[in-house]
């Protein structure tokens, strides 16, 4: 099993990302469109930063590794 890395946050998408309950971070990490594999995967190894007022998630796709984004809606 690979060791993934700790994610990284900028200090505005890290307080965000604090306020979210467990149960709906695992929902919204589990549910990231692939485009490569045409369906719902698991983000991996992702960064977050804060664009237009809302999360974004970066990272890759845990089955083609290939590049996968999510965008959380706040506020």
């Amino acid at each position: 099993m690979p060791i993934e890395s700790q994610p990284t946050f900028t200090p505005e998408a890290a307080e965000l990302w604090a306020n979210i309950p467990a149960d709906v971070k695992k929902r919204l990490l589990s549910n990231v469109w692939c485009s490569q594999c045409r369906r719902e995967v698991t983000i991996r190894n992702f960064t977050g930063a804060v664009k237009a007022g809302d999360l974004l998630l970066v990272g890759t796709c845990s089955d083609c590794r290939g590049d996968v984004a999510r965008v959380v809606e706040v506020g």
